[in-house]
């Protein structure tokens, strides 16, 4: 069974932790209480794969971004969440991914942006600037609500579907100098005399 590292990152009070019980046990968790780190295991069936979903949900308070450089290098896959109702937690984004990309030294990473308590009337974040967003960063947008769970299992099984993509990527480019011989597959070598 395969096992995703996935991580929720975003500022303090946006709900990652409202989405990540949501999908994990099945509740909205309505009162707020600050998370430091907290991490779920779910077992789900994504496109016939059955997998493990290992979830660490983070802190959103800047007291705590010391902790980041470290979940951000185990981490494989990242939700980037903001509250529909809060401009600066989505100008946040911005800094989670750059971060993210910073901490793992390279210019993709798996990422879906997330703007969550869409069961709310008052939206501040224009959602096509959103999506412009997530165009511009090549990553999936969805819009969420923990308190609804309306596309709750989307994001992290689009996550997920992101991670398998960059694998299926990332070996192709690792078998770039492959070639075969006999139908044994053989890496191309260079001496140097």
């Amino acid at each position: 069974m395969t096992e995703y590292k996935l991580v929720v990152v975003g500022a303090g009070g946006v709900g990652k932790s409202a989405l990540t019980i949501q999908l994990i046990q099945n509740h909205f968790v309505d009162e707020y209480d600050p998370t430091i780190e907290d991490s779920y295991r779910k077992q789900v069936v994504i496109d016939g794969e059955t997998c493990l979903l290992d979830i660490l949900d983070t802190a959103g308070q800047e007291e705590y971004s010391a902790m980041r450089d470290q979940y951000m290098r185990t981490g494989e896959g990242f939700l980037l969440v903001f509250a529909v109702n809060s401009v600066k937690s989505f100008d946040d984004i911005v800094v989670y991914r750059e971060q993210i990309l910073r901490v793992k030294d390279t210019e993709e990473v798996p990422m879906v942006l997330v703007g969550n308590k869409c069961d709310l009337s008052a939206w501040v974040v224009d959602m096509n600037r959103a999506r412009d967003i997530a165009k511009q960063y090549n990553i999936p947008f969805i819009e969420t609500s923990a308190k609804t769970r309306m596309g709750v299992d989307d994001a992290f099984y689009s996550l997920v579907r992101e991670i398998r993509k960059d694998k299926f990527h990332k070996g192709r480019k690792s078998n770039k100098f492959q070639g075969t011989g006999r139908g044994f597959p053989f890496k191309l070598r260079c001496s140097i005399l």
